[in-house]
C-alpha cells in the first residue's frame, strides 16, 4: 500500500477538524433519522457530503482537485483486495448454506455448546483460528458465520455472539506473525517481528483475560430471549439438510490453505468451489428447490448453485429460529457494504490530500510532554486516524511515522510504538461503522457494527490497558535496556 504522508504547512487544526466535525454531526442525525437503516445509502452519501467540505478546506488551501482525486484513487486501490474478498465471503456464505456445512456446524455446535459455555467457548475458538490463520477477516467468514448461527438458535443477542467473534478474532490477528498488522506496526516502528509479539503480550494477555472473565460471567446469568426447544432445533434442521460430518472437510481445507500462507482470496475461491460440489452431493433436494425444478440436470444445478453465490437465496423451513439462518444474501448482499468502503475512501483520500489527518497527528504529538502523554497522543492519533481516514493500515502507517522520532528522544524502545500502535489502531478499526474493518464484519456476521461494539470487550478494553502500563509505568521498556 502506499505509505506517504501528505503534509500542507498552511492548514491550521482548526481547519483540518471542519470536516471531521461536519461528519460526525452530520452522521449523528443520519443515524437518528433512519436507526439501523443507515447503511443502506444514506450514510454513505453523507460520507461524499463530508469529502465535499473536506475539500472546499482544500481548495481553500490551495490543494488542486487533482491532487485530491490522485488519493482518492490511491485510497480506492488499497482497498480492491479487500472489497474482493467481501464478494467472495458472500460467495462462499451461500455455498456453504445449500452445500449444509454450516446448518452441520450449527447442528453439533448445539449439541456440544450449552447456553453456559458458548460465549466463552466462541472466545477461545475464534483466537484459535485467528492465531492459526493470522486473520481476523478469514475468522469471522469461516467459523465466525457459524458460530452466530449457533448463538441465533440458542437465543442469544446476536451483538452478544458478535462481540464474542471479534474478540477472538482480533486476539488471534494481534498475536499471529502471520497477521498483516502485526508486522507491519513493528516495520513502522523500527523493531523486529519478534520482539514486537514478545512485548505485544504484555499488554493483550491480560486483557483477554479480562475478556474471557467478562463473556464467563455473561454466559452464567444472561437470559436469552425464551425457552430454546433444542431437539425441536435439531429435528427440524434434519428435516431440511442431510447433516453430515464429511461437509467439515470444506472449512478444514480452507483454514489449511490460509495456514499454509495461501492467499485469503484463493483460499475462499476454494472454499466457495468445493461447497458447492457438495451442495450437489450432498443437498441435491436444495438445488431442485432453488432452480424450480423436481429433477435435476446439469443446467438445474448449475442455476442453483450460481444463485445462492449471487443473491439471496430461502432454504424452507417451519422454525421461525431457524428461518433466518436458513437464509443468504450471497455476492448480492456485500455490495451495500463494498458501496460504504468505497464513499469511506473518497472522505479519507481528501483528508489525506489536503493534510488534514498529517496536521490532526501533528497536534496530538505536540500534546506529549511526559511519557504518558507520548503514548496517549499515539492512542489518540490511531483512533482519530481509523475515524478520519476509515483504514487500518494508514492508522497504524501514519502515526507510526509521525511518532517514531519522539519515543527515540525520550528514550523508549521503538517496541514501546509498535505495541501501542496494536492496542490502539488495529484493534478499534472495527468499532468504526464506516472504517474498512468495520464494515467488512458487519457485512460478513450480519450484525450492525453499533450491535456488536458493546460486547466488543477485548477491542475497548486494548487501548485503556496500553494507558495504564504506560500511567504506572509499568514494563516500559527504555533503550538502553535493549539488548
Amino acid at each position: 500500500m502506499d505509505t506517504k504522508i501528505n503534509r500542507n504547512k498552511e492548514l491550521s487544526i482548526t481547519e483540518a477538524l471542519i470536516p471531521v466535525v461536519a461528519l460526525i454531526v452530520m452522521l449523528g442525525y443520519n443515524v437518528a433519522v433512519y436507526g439501523d437503516n443507515a447503511l443502506s445509502g444514506s450514510n454513505q452519501f453523507v460520507l461524499l457530503l463530508g469529502a465535499a467540505v473536506a475539500a472546499i478546506v482544500g481548495f481553500l488551501n490551495k490543494v488542486t482537485f487533482e491532487k485530491m482525486m490522485e488519493e482518492v484513487a490511491e485510497n480506492i486501490k488499497s482497498t480492491v483486495g479487500a472489497i474482493l474478498i467481501l464478494l467472495m465471503v458472500g460467495a462462499l456464505a451461500g455455498t456453504w448454506l445449500i452445500s449444509g456445512i454450516i446448518p452441520s456446524m450449527i447442528y453439533y455446535g448445539l449439541q456440544i455448546l450449552s447456553p453456559a459455555i458458548f460465549l466463552p467457548a466462541t472466545l477461545i475458538i475464534c483466537s484459535i483460528i485467528s492465531i492459526a490463520t493470522g486473520s481476523s477477516w478469514t475468522t469471522s467468514a469461516t467459523v465466525g458465520i457459524a458460530l452466530i448461527g449457533v448463538g441465533g438458535a440458542l437465543g442469544f443477542d446476536l451483538g452478544m455472539v458478535a462481540g464474542a467473534v471479534i474478540s477472538g478474532a482480533y486476539f488471534g490477528d494481534k498475536l499471529s506473525p502471520m497477521s498483516d498488522t502485526t508486522n507491519l506496526a513493528p516495520a513502522m516502528a523500527g523493531t523486529d517481528l519478534f520482539t514486537h509479539i514478545r512485548y505485544m503480550t504484555l499488554t493483550t494477555i491480560p486483557t483477554y483475560v479480562i475478556t474471557l472473565i467478562i463473556f464467563i460471567i455473561l454466559g452464567l446469568s444472561v437470559e436469552i430471549n425464551g425457552n430454546v426447544d433444542i431437539a425441536s432445533l435439531l429435528a427440524d434442521i434434519e428435516k431440511s439438510f442431510t447433516i453430515s460430518p464429511w461437509l467439515f472437510l470444506v472449512p478444514t481445507i480452507v483454514i489449511g490453505l490460509i495456514i499454509k500462507k495461501t492467499e485469503p482470496l484463493v483460499a475462499l475461491l476454494v472454499g466457495t468451489l468445493l461447497a458447492a460440489i457438495f451442495a450437489l452431493i450432498f443437498q441435491p433436494h436444495i438445488i431442485n428447490q432453488i432452480a424450480g425444478v423436481d429433477h435435476m440436470t446439469f443446467e438445474s444445478g448449475y442455476k442453483g448453485v450460481m444463485d445462492a453465490i449471487t443473491g439471496k437465496v430461502v432454504v424452507p423451513t417451519e422454525n421461525k429460529t431457524l428461518a433466518d439462518l436458513f437464509t443468504s444474501g450471497g455476492m448480492e448482499k456485500m455490495l451495500g457494504t463494498i458501496w460504504l468502503i468505497l464513499c469511506a475512501m473518497v472522505f479519507g483520500g481528501i483528508m489525506d490530500a489536503i493534510g488534514a489527518l498529517s496536521r490532526i497527528s501533528q497536534t496530538l504529538l505536540k500534546m506529549a510532554h511526559t511519557t504518558f502523554g507520548l503514548f496517549a497522543s499515539t492512542v489518540g492519533s490511531c483512533m482519530a486516524l481509523n475515524i478520519t481516514a476509515s483504514d487500518q493500515y494508514l492508522a497504524i502507517v501514519v502515526p507510526g511515522k509521525m511518532f517514531a522520532k519522539a519515543y527515540k528522544e525520550k528514550g523508549l524502545a521503538p517496541e514501546n510504538l509498535s505495541r501501542t500502535l496494536e492496542d490502539s489502531g488495529t484493534v478499534t478499526s472495527v468499532l468504526i461503522p464506516w472504517n474498512t474493518c468495520g464494515a467488512y464484519q458487519s457485512g460478513t456476521l450480519g450484525v450492525s457494527t453499533l450491535d456488536y461494539l458493546p460486547y466488543a470487550f477485548f477491542n475497548i478494553l486494548s487501548p485503556f490497558m496500553t494507558l495504564i502500563f504506560a500511567a504506572f509505568n509499568i514494563k516500559i521498556r527504555q533503550l538502553v535496556d535493549k539488548k
